[in-house]
């Protein structure tokens, strides 16, 4: 007597080796290193000073808040805060430029309306 067997197709290892490769594809597509906040450590001019601590102005434009502050408007302040890396190493720029190439710097600052002939 013979018997029959039925072979199935090794679904659950496909899915395994698809499920691996869109996990690594997405990995470095995504590039989650460049959203992790990095800790930075500089100089910042305090613009005020508040019941909490200094509020000071660091060289990139941002807002950081030194707590246990006494120094006075004007001075000079130690401050350690944290950014997303990708504003330091130029990754949002690059984005920004690979996802509008037609737009450069000079037509960033134009405003108002135009015509065209």
């Amino acid at each position: 007597m013979q018997q029959i067997t039925n072979k199935k197709t090794p679904q659950l290892k496909f899915v395994i080796i698809i499920a691996a490769a869109v996990s690594v594809a997405l990995i470095f597509t995504i590039t989650p290193w460049n959203i992790v906040p990095t800790q930075v450590s500089e100089d910042v001019a305090v613009i005020k000073v508040t019941d909490y601590g200094c509020v000071g102005e660091s060289s990139m434009g941002r807002s950081v808040v030194v707590p246990n502050c006494d120094a006075a408007v004007g001075d000079i302040v130690s401050a350690t805060f944290y950014i997303p890396a990708g504003e330091i190493n130029g990754y949002l720029e690059e984005l920004e430029s690979r996802q509008n190439p037609m737009v450069d710097a000079w037509d960033r600052n134009v405003s108002g309306i135009g015509f065209s002939p």
